[in-house]
């Protein structure tokens, strides 16, 4: 995302090429979803470059290539991963891996999905994004699930759409995003001491504040609690992402006012006369 078009010259300077603002975006953020590994295993050179831009305490989560996760799922994919694995290498323990599972991935594939997340690296954190709905509304697939993670030393990443979809879309994004993202009930229960949250929004900035605050009290308690979040706030268009996340991590910050301050962002362009 650090390479969004309606970024530049607002969270990012223009002058800046693609290869270059990861370093500009980790001003504003201090962690990142690394979607675009996805569709395709990124050179390890390309990788490294991620590294020599960010701090110490940049999280990187990674999603597992589409080959692995969706076409195959889980199963005969030890030369994808292998390749995949090597890639990101340079992250250290910096990169999560995130398996990100189909809709159709339900109850009967828990058993594959735990023989391959026992089998991931046990340097690296993992975690899982699950779209089935019988995860979220039957107590025994949840149930199931949960031991399934926990087996694993496994986060459950939830995707919170409920705030999206509680009045119809009003705009081009907004009616896209409704086509595209699940529905599912919002789950806020903690498998490990650093869960992750992905929140989807509104076009409008203050719905979108709006529909966050549960999440703000949750994500205290974890604080509260010796937790350790990663919290990653979209919208429809994603436009004013940043900005977004700086404001939730404020308000999270009002509630456990201990909690360290987002790095100070360097300027977008630098001062001119003319």
């Amino acid at each position: 995302m650090w390479t969004h078009k309606a970024w530049a010259g607002r969270f990012v300077p223009r002058s800046l090429t693609a290869g270059e603002r990861l370093r500009a975006y980790a001003g504003w953020c201090n962690a990142v979803e690394g979607n675009t590994t996805f569709y395709a295993t990124p050179a390890r050179d390309t990788v490294a470059a991620w590294a020599r831009q960010t701090g110490p305490g940049f999280r990187f989560v990674v999603k597992l290539p589409k080959v692995v996760t969706h076409e195959r799922r889980l199963a005969g994919v030890e030369t994808e991963m292998r390749a995949f694995l090597d890639a990101i290498e340079p992250l250290g323990d910096r990169a999560v891996l995130w398996t990100q599972l189909p809709g159709s991935f339900g109850p009967p594939d828990a058993d594959a999905l735990g023989r391959f997340l026992r089998r991931l690296p046990a340097g690296l954190r993992r975690a899982v994004e699950v779209r089935h709905p019988a995860f979220y509304t039957d107590p025994g697939a949840t149930s199931l699930l949960e031991r399934t993670l926990a087996d694993a030393d496994a986060e459950w990443v939830p995707f919170d759409t409920t705030v999206f979809f509680g009045s119809p879309p009003v705009s081009e994004a907004e009616q896209d995003a409704w086509a595209k993202k699940p529905r599912l009930p919002r789950r806020t229960r903690a498998l490990t001491d650093r869960p992750i949250v992905r929140y989807l929004g509104r076009d409008s900035a203050e719905e979108t504040a709006r529909g966050w605050e549960p999440w703000t009290e949750v994500v205290a308690g974890w604080l509260r609690d010796g937790r350790s979040p990663t919290v990653f706030v979209h919208t429809p268009d994603n436009d004013d992402a940043p900005a977004l996340a700086r404001r939730f991590h404020d308000d999270v910050r009002a509630l456990v006012p201990g909690l360290d301050p987002l790095p100070e962002p360097e300027p977008v362009e630098p001062a001119t006369l003319f």
